[in-house]
């Protein structure tokens, strides 16, 4: 048996950098939050063959005294937190003491400070070899820059699994992203090969902000985002929210901030999937930047060594926090409250001022008598329409008769074709100054599948069978949210094995499961007995639900299955239940729709995610015909 010794101060450190320093994107990362938590305005990051000949790092920070320099590259050191307290409520972003300890060890590393006080820089020099530190004066302004060469230059079987420059170039960026992100006080400058990347500037105002966001996240998403702030119960989110119509394939636009320290939850991300849960198509993944902000002691940071991780106190509070913060947002987007993305949903075009269309634009006529009061046989499907209604009575089917009086033979025959007939003028938007509906007014329908309306924007486009979907949907929730969950009792009850602590589970939390519709008992240590199911899912497979929601409680403390499942239903009564393609719509009936989308939540977006209308701008119908040009 080996008697137990000492590791050295050079082996120790290398393995502390196995879990610390994975990649040049590691190094770049330590180096980049330390010059945060020193206080810069300003870091400059400069890379060479993607970070395995050169990192350097420089700040304009409060930097390092001389007499501390030898102890900053020591194991454990740190002037971050001094007391369990301060562990308790981490306000920095590193704080572990053994970034810089384990980056020297697999590298050759120089680092040169000056604080205010000092006359003149020093400079302290380690290499991996051996972890005696070099002290000799240099010549620096007030702040510290770091130098990392030849990483992993002692440790060649890490430096076997690094990937190609490229590659490696792409994580640094990456990193410098989400700290560019995290502290818009802060510029950043970018640099590879000599080359300069990126180059940003601190940014306070709100439209500085937004243009970095534009900058790192595309102008796309930033003219498909939704702002949010809200606050409650001592917690605080804001950011910006991408709409459904703009998800993305991969979860690569997702960035998450807790207290400025980019992080990735499982928590945060089943709450901001739920949030999206009926608005995407497929297997589609929310875009958004969003900032959490808490008291620091109610939150763990210390929970993994590069502190992506992290664990609340309250993990329901935040859940349900975050979860109903971005619920509201998207709910409350309609046509009127975000005309810029709006216009971007247009398969993602430059958005253009909603009025002013200019000279080319056409000279909108004043009506002169009012609609019939005769009811529409549509109405009564969609309601009482909100909102302006077009100023003259017509059906489509009368435009049709008067093409065909000009040539007879084709075309839909209608009890309109009569000798006394006159065909009518269209409908069009109110002058300037006059309100105009989001949405415009329908003028006409295409091929029995889309409305074609008109604004002052331009020419709007509606999936009618889409939007009178999403209409129904959210009427049939509100619906059963009004009249509560209805159970129904099984004839024989249904008989699951599970483990013990799933049937503890559901005994403790039996009033729980009761209010989801789901009466559950504990017959036996490992046995479960289903008594009565929501009376909407008796068609549904009722013991995968049932270890679903037992699933979802074990790992998130609550379950949302029964309303999931649930809505899937609704979702697919209201997709049967809408009116279908080659339903001839009659004009006030297509602007009974157009009003009620406006008033309906989620409008933008079908039941299963696909968008239900969009805008092509007279801007961009000048450019296909060659206007002004």
């Amino acid at each position: 048996m080996p008697h137990i010794q000492l590791l050295s101060p050079r082996l120790a450190n290398q393995i502390a950098a196995g879990e610390v320093v994975e990649r040049p994107a590691s190094v770049v990362k330590e180096l980049v939050e330390n010059a945060l938590d020193a206080g810069a305005g300003r870091v400059d990051i400069e890379i060479e063959q993607g970070g395995v000949k050169l990192i350097r790092v420089r700040d304009d920070g409060s930097g390092i005294a001389e007499a501390d320099l030898p102890l900053a590259l020591s194991r454990h050191a740190t002037s971050k937190i001094l007391t369990l307290d301060d562990l308790e409520a981490v306000g920095t972003l590193g704080f572990r003491g053994e970034a810089l300890a384990s980056i020297s060890s697999v590298s050759r590393l120089s680092l040169t400070s000056r604080t205010e006080t000092q006359e003149a820089a020093s400079r302290v020099e380690v290499e991996g070899r051996d972890m005696d530190a070099k002290i000799s004066p240099a010549a620096h302004p007030v702040g510290t820059t770091v130098e990392v060469r030849d990483l992993f230059f002692n440790t060649p079987a890490r430096r076997k699994f690094l990937r190609t420059e490229k590659t490696e170039f792409n994580h640094v960026e990456e990193c410098i992203r989400r700290q560019a992100l995290s502290r818009f006080d802060a510029g950043f400058t970018l640099r590879h090969n000599q080359r300069v990347v990126q180059s940003l500037r601190p940014a306070e105002s709100p439209l500085d902000k937004e243009r970095r966001i534009s900058s790192l996240c595309g102008q796309q998403f930033i003219d498909n985002a939704v702002v949010i702030d809200a606050e409650a119960s001592g917690l605080r989110l804001w950011g910006w929210v991408a709409l459904p119509t703009f998800s993305r394939s991969q979860a690569d636009l997702q960035y998450f901030f807790v207290n400025g320290r980019v992080i990735r939850d499982k928590l945060v991300a089943h709450a901001v999937r739920q949030a999206y849960r009926d608005v995407l198509y497929n297997n589609r993944h929310p875009a958004f930047v969003l900032y959490l902000e808490v008291d620091p002691a109610t939150v763990d940071v210390n929970v993994h060594p590069t502190k992506h991780e992290v664990r609340f106190r309250d993990g329901r509070l935040v859940h349900d926090f975050i979860f109903r913060t971005l619920h509201r947002a998207l709910a409350d987007v309609r046509p009127d409250d975000h005309l810029r993305g709006a216009v971007a949903q247009s398969f993602g075009r430059e958005p253009e001022p909603a009025a002013g269309a200019g000279t080319d634009a056409p000279a909108f006529q004043p009506q002169s008598h009012q609609i019939s009061g005769q009811p529409s046989a549509f109405n009564g499907h969609f309601g009482q329409a909100g909102g302006p209604q077009p100023q003259q009575e017509w059906k489509a089917s009368d435009q049709m008769a008067f093409y065909n009086s000009l040539n007879e033979g084709g075309g839909v025959a209608t009890a309109s074709r009569s000798e006394g007939f006159t065909p009518q003028p269209m409908p069009t938007p109110p002058q300037d100054g006059e309100e105009e509906p989001p949405l415009g007014y329908a003028i006409a329908q295409l091929h029995g599948i889309y409305i074609l309306a008109q604004s002052r924007a331009g020419m709007i486009v509606v999936d009618m069978h889409a939007a009178h979907e999403r209409i129904t949907y959210e009427r049939m929730k509100r619906a059963l949210v009004e009249q509560d969950l209805k159970s129904q009792p099984l004839l024989v009850p249904l008989s699951l094995a599970v483990s013990q602590k799933e049937a503890a589970l559901a005994e403790t939390h039996g009033e729980e499961l009761q209010h989801l519709g789901l009466q559950i008992e504990r017959i036996g240590p490992e046995t479960l007995a289903v008594r009565q199911i929501p009376a909407l899912l008796r068609g549904a497979d009722t013991e995968q639900l049932v270890r679903d929601v037992l699933a979802d409680l074990i790992e998130h403390g609550q379950s949302d299955r029964v309303e999931a499942v649930t809505h899937e239903l609704l979702g697919t009564m209201a997709c049967h239940g809408s009116v279908r393609a080659n339903r001839q719509l009659t004009i006030p009936e297509m602007n009974s729709l157009l009003r009620d989308m406006e008033a309906t939540e989620r409008s933008g977006q079908c039941n299963h995610g696909r968008p239900t209308w969009t805008l092509v701008t007279l801007s961009e119908l000048d450019k296909l015909f060659l206007r002004g040009r």
